[in-house]
């Protein structure tokens, strides 16, 4: 969800009860188009930081520093100079646009108390802070926009502040009943695209949680609605709209199975996404906070891991196709014992044949049927038994060697395959180190040296839960978490838990000589099925025995094992019933 113009209302709310009143007493630029100004209020010093980067724009209260250039650009200095000491006495929405006025107050040159604004736009790649004299002529801007980049406004020293108008669009606040019949559903477009268009601030998730509300497909034209169904539509939009003028909100995030994957969040509670985790906070800045340090956390992993797994994946590739040849050469070797027969046929009969012979039929004393055998007609009966022995011979020297290289590719194969399932649940740079350590070790990719010493690598370590129960539950997230999990950490009876027949992590249960409630079994079961490559799945089937009757192979690589006696079960891959000890 973008800051849309609701989510904007609900962050002015917080910082006029937070920043107001507030004196300015630092400002920095952290990045080229962000702003880090610390205010000192009534409860101490609050960080307000500010983005208009055009692919993350956001702003919100935080207690994280950061660090500031040596040398201040332009337009912090410009804002030092003049609302350094500062006051902010008024923060306001425009209408419920996704622009934000903070009005302050300062001590000119000569001693008068004077007024500055700055504008904080939060609209996309059109996001920018401007400020602005107290007649609103712009003094500066984080980013400035010629009449060359755009034809509607420009944002250069010198010219008037105004915020371009969205044609068609109101103030969704302010309109009633018959505005919403007579100008919302008279559209002929689908019911989110109908109150989208018609109104300023609401995004896409907000028009469908309204038509969720009322109990509607989002996508139904509005051509098709009764009238009681755009009551029932009223209501709802009406509804919302009252919670947001008397700033009733319940900030929260909503996440992907677990509490590991943002996957929305809102001021307002988002029911139609009942299927999902759902986690409260206590301001709109600590969502903001968190959706944004998770998303940012998953995309670096992910962008940070694509060398990985193009390099995962071009092995696996070239693995699969010399597997499937080798599969191939085996196939064709499968013709050895039919050479074979021929070259013992042939010292048997081969009396019979004539010279120039292209074939001869003789009775195989192995069946006692005819049995035709190709000849060459320039080599003897005896030359043509060596040729077939000899074909024979090589066939089976091939089948020897292809059992030995089919088993090392399979292994390969499910070892490449077991990585990429790692890869999959990587959640930090140091479990990338582990998967590259794996893919080093195993001469997938090149040892690092530096000066001449093989680069340290830190090791990352297993998730730690306690379930519903307090039972601690332990998952590794890669191969060799998974062998010291089970080989070093787990005791004989402690429960182990795996996905059957697909790759994922080893679970350990530590049982501490309690036996297990049922529900926890469930519980470790649902993590295994989660941390695995069946997570997309809507039920895994799980395997699980206690640790002593878990075996490692001779030689076997690092996650390996093999058990022969083990119960089952189905699970769902989720997070809801267990508790990330950090």
């Amino acid at each position: 969800m973008a800051l849309d113009g609701i989510t904007i209302h609900s962050l002015v709310d917080e910082f006029n009860r937070v920043l107001l009143n507030g004196k300015i007493n630092k400002i920095s630029q952290p990045e080229r188009e962000e702003l880090l100004i610390t205010v000192n209020t009534k409860e101490g010093n609050k960080r307000l930081l500010i983005s208009a980067n055009a692919s993350l724009p956001f702003m919100y209260i935080t207690d994280t520093n950061k660090t500031a250039p040596a040398t201040a650009p332009g337009f912090c200095m410009l804002l030092r100079k003049h609302i350094g000491a500062g006051r902010i006495i008024e923060i306001s929405q425009m209408g419920l646009e996704r622009a934000v006025r903070f009005t302050i107050q300062h001590l000119n040159e000569m001693g008068d108390i004077t007024l500055k604004y700055l504008y904080v736009e939060i609209m996309g790649k059109h996001s920018n802070i401007i400020f602005c004299s107290e007649d609103n002529m712009i003094l500066d801007a984080i980013k400035h926009i010629p009449s060359s980049v755009s034809s509607v406004r420009e944002v250069l020293p010198g010219r008037d502040y105004f915020i371009p108008t969205q044609e068609g669009k109101v103030d969704p606040t302010t309109i009633k009943r018959d505005y919403f019949y007579d100008k919302v559903l008279k559209r002929s477009e689908s019911i989110y695209k109908a109150i989208m268009s018609s109104f300023v601030g609401i995004s896409p998730t907000i028009a469908n949680e309204i038509s969720f509300r009322a109990g509607y497909d989002s996508d139904v034209s509005c051509a098709s609605l009764m009238d009681s169904d755009k009551e029932k539509l009223f209501l709802a939009f009406e509804n919302l709209m009252a919670d947001i003028k008397d700033n009733k909100y319940s900030y929260n995030i909503v996440y992907d199975k677990g509490d590991t994957e943002p996957v929305e969040y809102g001021p307002i509670p988002l029911t139609m996404y009942s299927d999902k985790s759902v986690r409260e906070y206590e301001s709109m800045s600590s969502v903001l906070v968190e959706f944004f340090a998770k998303r940012n956390s998953y995309t670096n992993i992910r962008q940070k891991s694509a060398d990985l797994r193009k390099i995962i994946a071009n092995h696996i590739e070239r693995t699969s196709k010399k597997l499937d040849l080798q599969l191939k050469q085996l196939k064709d070797t499968e013709k050895k014992e039919k050479y074979k027969l021929y070259g013992e046929m042939l010292h048997t009969y081969g009396y019979e044949a004539k010279p120039q012979d292209k074939s001869i039929t003789v009775i195989n004393y192995y069946d006692g049927k005819e049995l035709t055998i190709p000849l060459d007609p320039d080599l003897s009966a005896s030359e043509n038994a060596k040729k077939y022995f000899d074909k024979y011979s090589k066939l089976k020297r091939t089948a020897e060697a292809l059992d030995t290289y089919l088993i090392a590719s399979k292994e390969e194969l499910e070892l490449l395959e077991s990585i990429q399932a790692s890869l999959s649940i990587a959640e930090t740079e140091d479990d990338l180190s582990d998967i590259r350590r794996e893919l080093s070790d195993h001469g997938f990719i090149k040892k690092h040296v530096m000066g001449g010493k093989k680069e340290k690598v830190k090791k990352s370590k297993p998730l730690h839960f306690v379930d519903d129960n307090g039972f601690d539950i332990y998952v590794g997230k890669n191969n060799y978490q998974n062998d010291e999990l089970t080989f070093k950490f787990a005791t004989g009876n402690d429960w182990w838990f795996h996905t059957k027949k697909i790759h994922g992590s080893h679970v350990i249960v530590k049982s501490e000589g309690k036996e297990l409630p049922d529900s926890t079994f469930e519980h470790a079961a649902e993590l295994a099925a989660y941390y695995s490559s069946g997570r997309d799945s809507a039920k895994v089937e799980i395997d699980y025995l206690q640790k002593k009757n878990v075996k490692k192979p001779a030689s076997a690589v690092a996650g390996f094992v093999v058990y022969y006696t083990n119960y089952s079960m189905m699970a769902s891959p989720t997070l809801e019933h267990v508790k990330l000890v950090q």
